[in-house]
């Protein structure tokens, strides 16, 4: 009896380890996604302090001020999503836990929880692969703007 309740706690913490890992990787994901939207929002200080100091044509101004808020907003999304996806596997992991405990009467709940988390996951990453093609625009624009002001400078 003892060896089939021994096996049965490695089954649940071994049950327990793929939603671990992905807390892991979501984690990994919030860092990164946190310094992407301290950096959105250093860079959308400066626009307004460059704004205030040398008044740049307004049209190129309130666009770029414009692209780099929905940058921040869809940073702030993916950071809400992820904190959605890690809520889910953590309850994923407690109910596999409780859910054994209970003699597996808990049903798809934890599967439903895992479910929810990865999709969680999939639209953060939607989110953040949007943000990242919006700034490589945004820097692509700002150079072309550079390149033409020195060009306009130089004739």
């Amino acid at each position: 009896m003892n060896a089939l309740l021994t096996t049965g706690h490695y089954a649940i913490l071994t049950a327990m380890l793929a939603p671990a890992l992905l807390m892991a990787a979501t984690g990994s994901l919030l860092v990164s996604a946190n310094a992407r939207l301290a950096r959105v929002v250093d860079r959308l200080r400066s626009l307004i302090d460059e704004w205030k100091r040398y008044a740049p044509d307004a049209p190129s101004r309130d666009l770029r001020i414009r692209r780099h808020r929905r940058r921040a907003h869809l940073v702030l999304r993916a950071c809400q999503m992820l904190y959605a996806a890690l809520g889910g596997f953590v309850g994923t992991s407690l109910t596999l836990a409780i859910d054994a405990f209970m003699g597996f009467r808990l049903g798809v709940l934890p599967t439903a929880l895992a479910v929810l988390g990865v999709a969680f996951l999939l639209g953060a990453s939607v989110l953040l692969g949007i943000e990242v093609s919006l700034s490589v625009r945004s820097f692509d624009e700002e150079v072309d703007q550079e390149i033409r002001r020195q060009s306009d400078d130089g004739t």
